[in-house]
């Protein structure tokens, strides 16, 4: 999420009751989760399993819950509570609003594009040309539509991001301000959700095709025709390269990297990296190949142990 003017770290420090190190007149110019910080970009940290990935990344101003060593040409805010007081940050910078009438404020729709009763769209909103929304539609805040973007029947785009924090009082979620961003003829169909970034933007690339059930998850990025089918499952920051190919229920765990032009057969579940341009079967799934002669060989198990006996 981009700040619509810089802060200093000496004013968000004072917004939250915090200390902080570093330069006063520290600028900061935006505020995004450590999957997607850049230069500028505010990001918190609370466990020291991840203070070296926080210190160390692009974010120049770092949430955090120790008194630790600035690195250099950066600030730190120290906080008791780094989870809540980033919610605080974010929810004062953008802030939920609620909407009452069915097209939201500062939402622009082209005159193309083909709207059908009961669809629901938020503030601030960019609808291109010859999109088509078929009924039951919701397209929530923040939300970008190409031309001809096709989205189907009671779809949802840009739920809110399935992000928590376990608390003893239960699970506390984390504010959503990002959106999504369905680039040219990229189709929908029925009853999926791309849920919204947290503070960034979840991107389905040019020409790709979603078949009814699928839920992709937030800050995921997908490139350009790629394929999915029914039931697919697609956890958050997962990067799909141009190209790929996911048949039914395919489940694809957070943080995944998917190289151009692989293909996973259906059912499979990813928990690792794949490379591009190659098939992949299983759960945990592996080269077909190499996943096929494994089931062969268990197959022979039942006839090996009998001549065990």
């Amino acid at each position: 999420m981009k700040l619509s003017t810089p802060s200093t770290l000496k004013e968000l420090a004072e917004l939250l009751g915090a200390r902080y190190k570093g330069d006063s007149s520290h600028q900061i110019t935006g505020i995004n989760e450590i999957h997607m910080v850049v230069s500028g970009d505010l990001v918190f940290v609370d466990h020291p399993k991840y203070y070296k990935k926080a210190l160390e990344s692009a974010a120049t101003t770092i949430l955090i819950d120790q008194d630790v060593e600035c690195p250099e040409g950066k600030g730190l805010i120290i906080s008791e509570n780094p989870f809540d007081d980033f919610n605080r940050l974010t929810r004062h910078f953008s802030p939920f609003k609620p909407q009452s009438q069915a097209i939201g404020e500062n939402t622009t729709i082209d005159e193309t594009a083909l709207i059908y009763p009961n669809v629901f769209i938020g503030h601030r909103v960019k609808i291109g040309k010859n999109v088509t929304l078929h009924p039951g539609v919701c397209i929530m805040d923040d939300c970008i539509l190409e031309d001809n973007v096709i989205v189907g029947p009671n779809s949802v785009i840009g739920h809110y991001a399935f992000y928590y924090k376990k608390k003893p009082t239960g699970f506390d979620r984390m504010h959503t301000c990002g959106g999504v961003h369905l680039k040219k003829n990229v189709e929908i169909g029925a009853l999926c959700t791309i849920d919204a970034g947290v503070t960034g933007i979840t991107t389905i690339g040019e020409g790709t095709k979603i078949d009814n059930q699928v839920q992709v998850g937030h800050d995921t990025v997908i490139g350009k025709d790629c394929l999915m089918a029914a039931n697919v499952g697609i956890a958050g920051c997962v990067h799909l390269h141009d190209n790929v190919t996911l048949w039914g229920q395919v489940g694809c765990a957070s943080g995944i990297t998917i190289g151009e032009g692989a293909t996973v057969l259906a059912q499979s579940g990813i928990s690792k990296d794949l490379e591009g341009g190659k098939t992949y079967f299983g759960s945990p799934c592996a080269e077909v190949k190499e996943k096929f002669r494994e089931m062969a060989a268990l197959r022979q198990l039942p006839k090996l142990l009998e001549k065990l006996k």
